[in-house]
């Protein structure tokens, strides 16, 4: 195999990360009878991996983890892209798609906890740690007492911060902790219902170039319909009400066995008092169109004026 037909892979570089480009890797290999060495992963800093000492919402939301691999992928210095759905925002550079999405893990948010294996457990007053705004609102929502902190960097610094005392607790997604044979950190297993995940929460995606059709064959064996089909919904739901880093949004999508969708959404004030849901259902193939009546559904509940003030 020659340089030229090496199938160049584009991560961020954190050990999650780096372990879902190997998945994709992995499942491009068996899929094609593919060697190794056939691909090379691309390790690109990005924005968000750098600007660590304010929250998201402050800087640019959900793209400062994608930017820089996107421009890497116009250039034509990596030919796809592995991100966290979750990090994806809704609208994608021209000339850029996302071409598929891998299956997805578990969606459920894990509780980690030092002075308390639970939520209900943590004692008065205790400081909990998140950059994730929707975590952030829905702890306060179940304990307003808490004292809920801005906390950014991957899995493993932000572990290193809770055994240093820094926080009681912190929640990760329990995908990640997975996807790095980690899951025994959790102390507590978050209910989906309860606890909604953020939209494309454990769903790996693959990002290319349109037009690019020796990489569309090749992810095309790859892609996952059912998640696919629920991201699809989840992601209109997200585009319906603008929705970024900078706002407290949940969803969760589930296709059903009698070939139907039910997609469970949620707005929520950054302080988790004001809080809006809806749930609606429909065919698969209407998957998008149920996202974006959803979207609708909770924007006219909550009124005009909900996001005024706190959604810069």
């Amino acid at each position: 195999m020659g340089t030229n037909d090496i199938i160049r892979i584009g991560t961020r570089g954190s050990q999650l990360a780096l372990a879902q480009a190997s998945e994709v890797r992995a499942r491009l290999m068996a899929a094609h009878d593919l060697p190794e060495d056939a691909f090379a992963i691309a390790v690109i800093s990005t924005s968000g991996d750098r600007i660590l000492d304010r929250p998201l919402s402050e800087v640019g939301g959900k793209g400062l983890f994608t930017k820089e691999i996107e421009a890497a992928l116009l250039e034509d210095r990596i030919d796809l892209a592995a991100h966290s759905s979750k990090d994806m925002a809704t609208a994608i550079p021209d000339g850029l798609r996302i071409s598929a999405f891998l299956p997805r893990e578990d969606v459920r948010d894990a509780f980690i906890g030092r002075s308390g294996r639970t939520i209900a457990d943590l004692p008065q007053g205790a400081t909990v740690g998140s950059a994730s705004l929707r975590r952030q609102a829905l702890l306060k929502r179940l304990r307003p007492d808490l004292n809920i902190i801005n906390f950014r960097g991957n899995v493993q610094s932000r572990l290193r911060k809770l055994g240093e005392g820094q926080v009681d607790a912190t929640l990760l997604a329990l995908a990640g902790l997975n996807r790095m044979d980690m899951s025994d950190v959790a102390t507590d297993i978050l209910d989906v219902a309860a606890f909604p995940p953020a939209p494309g929460q454990g769903a790996i995606c693959i990002e290319s170039r349109i037009g690019d059709a020796r990489i569309d064959t090749l992810v095309a064996a790859i892609a996952h319909a059912e998640t696919t089909d629920a991201l699809t919904a989840e992601r209109a739901f997200l585009a319906e009400l603008d929705g970024s880093c900078r706002t407290p949004i949940a969803a969760h999508a589930t296709r059903h066995d009698d070939g139907t969708l039910t997609l469970h959404g949620m707005i929520l004030t950054p302080d988790g008092v004001g809080m809006h849901e809806t749930r609606r259902s429909g065919v698969v193939a209407d998957a998008e169109a149920i996202g974006r009546l959803a979207g609708r559904d909770v924007l006219e509940a909550a009124g005009p004026g909900f996001f005024d003030g706190w959604a810069t």
